[in-house]
């Protein structure tokens, strides 16, 4: 909106709009004639220059006083002095008017009370254009104008601002319209990203968001995916750097997830679903985008994967038998979350036999010993996602989480000499001077579980991690915020 040095003066006296297509408009006409025989009244008309008869209304078809004078409801009375509004009043309420007015016996005959209607300034459909036309144009982003005969996709590809898809041109009103999913200032810095360190505020994030295809009330998850991702213990600079083939994976816990339509199911790593496709890709392009991590540059990946054009979902709560994974990691249970994971692409885990938990881990484990490389041990974090059906098997013998991650670390812990360089003929190893007798695959806690996936299947998922520690990546789980 406007600030209020920006609104043009209105008339001295009485001040009224209306629209025609209002009913309470129509019933305060007679009133407004009176008024006028006594007092100066001024009437601006949003969508019938003729309306109302005899008046003299003043042109406000284009909106520009009713946006810039933030009238919502119509009709609406204002008191103004010296060229400023001292009071008003809207729908009608004899009371209200007569106080506002100073004179008695207003509308005799009529009904002592009538809501208005909403302004043609507040519709929806106009609003946004009338914040592009007469707002007060806060967005601070710098503005490219193209050639008439340039094709804005083409013309955003070749600028280097896309990851090598289609992306949506973030014009004033779609930028606008993006910020309307958040009640954060669009100055508000978010983080400095990696590897420019360059300060990222809330109107950046929105800008990257309409260009990844998302929906104004997905920015919350943006925001708070961007803020994850620029942690130390993230460390997304590390993970861009690396020539390993992984990058942020996003799951969403907490109510968001429904509200969003997310998919936590069927096909739930794969295409279909606009939040799930959007909310990852819009990250992405931020750390492109802001924070210059832009491949065959500081993304130094050899191979890269197909899900750092964005690899986000949801996690299937209510099917679960277990708690979801952001109470794992610490949130309140029924909290809106973001978890970062720094993964790779997901490999399936197929075990249509098993039908008690002994059988099921030990699958699980045989697949969880190849992750990387059979002998890394203690380097690398895994998510694992387990499907429905393989989860109830776990369920109907009373496992839950803690057992199951229990007797998995049982079974990946493994004896020295299978590990060192060079046993059964392969050169990559643990080295001699390592003298424990046996070694776990993952460190504590590196094994991370979540439902989700299609109900019909008997499979899960594992999604090997990036390097742990100090010089690594550690999961993050960040709330989400409006």
């Amino acid at each position: 909106m406007a600030p209020e040095a920006e609104r043009p003066p209105l008339p001295e006296g009485l001040v009224a709009f209306v629209k025609r297509d209002c009913p309470t408009c129509g019933l305060v006409v007679p009133i407004l004639r009176d008024l006028a025989e006594r007092l100066k009244v001024t009437v601006y008309t949003q969508d019938d220059s003729s309306f109302p008869p005899n008046l003299q209304p003043l042109d406000d078809t284009d909106l520009e006083a009713s946006y810039r004078h933030r009238i919502e409801v119509v009709p609406t009375l204002l008191r103004v002095e010296a060229g400023v509004e001292v009071e008003r009043t809207v729908g009608w309420h004899r009371g209200d008017w007569e106080l506002l007015t100073g004179q008695e016996g207003l509308g005799a005959g009529l009904p002592a009370l009538r809501p208005g209607c909403g302004s043609a300034s507040v519709d929806p459909e106009v609003a946004l254009d009338l914040q592009v036309r007469f707002g007060d144009h806060s967005l601070q982003s710098r503005r490219i104008e193209f050639g008439t005969a340039e094709d804005e996709v083409e013309a955003l590809y070749e600028r280097g601002w896309t990851d090598g898809l289609p992306v949506v041109p973030p014009t004033q009103r779609r930028v606008l319209a993006m910020l309307e999913g958040t009640s954060r200032a669009p100055d508000e810095i978010v983080a400095h990203v990696p590897p420019d360190l360059a300060p990222c505020t809330v109107e950046k994030v929105a800008i990257n968001a309409v260009l990844a295809g998302c929906k104004p009330e997905y920015l919350p998850v943006v925001l708070a995916a961007v803020e994850a991702a620029c942690t130390e213990a993230f460390n997304i600079h590390g993970l861009l750097a690396t020539t390993m083939t992984a990058g942020p994976v996003l799951v969403v816990n907490g109510p968001i997830r429904r509200a969003l339509g997310m998919n936590s199911g069927r096909n739930v790593f794969g295409q279909g679903n606009r939040a799930n496709s959007t909310i990852g890709r819009a990250l992405q392009l931020v750390v492109r985008n802001v924070g210059g991590g832009r491949p065959g540059e500081i993304d130094r990946a050899t191979f890269g994967n197909p899900g750092k054009v964005g690899f986000c979902f949801a996690e299937d709560e209510e099917g679960s038998p277990w708690s979801p994974l952001s109470t794992d990691l610490g949130a309140d249970a029924g909290q809106n979350t973001v978890t970062l994971f720094p993964g790779e692409g997901p490999r399936t885990i197929v075990d249509q036999l098993a039908r008690d938990p002994e059988a099921l881990v030990r699958s699980y484990a045989m697949n969880l010993r190849s992750l990387h490389h059979p002998k890394a041990v203690m380097a690398f974090d895994c998510l694992l996602a387990i499907g429905p059906e393989h989860a109830r098997v776990f369920a109907e013998a009373g496992w839950d989480k803690k057992s199951l991650l229990s007797r998995l670390h049982e079974l990946l812990l493994i004896p020295r000499e299978e590990l060192l360089r060079g046993a059964d003929g392969v050169a990559e190893g643990i080295p001699e001077t390592v003298q424990a007798k046996v070694l776990p695959k993952f460190r504590p806690g590196g094994i991370l579980i979540v439902h989700c996936g299609g109900e019909a299947g008997l499979f899960s998922a594992m999604i090997g991690g990036w390097v742990t520690g100090e010089m690594g990546s550690q999961p993050v789980c960040q709330e989400i915020r409006g």
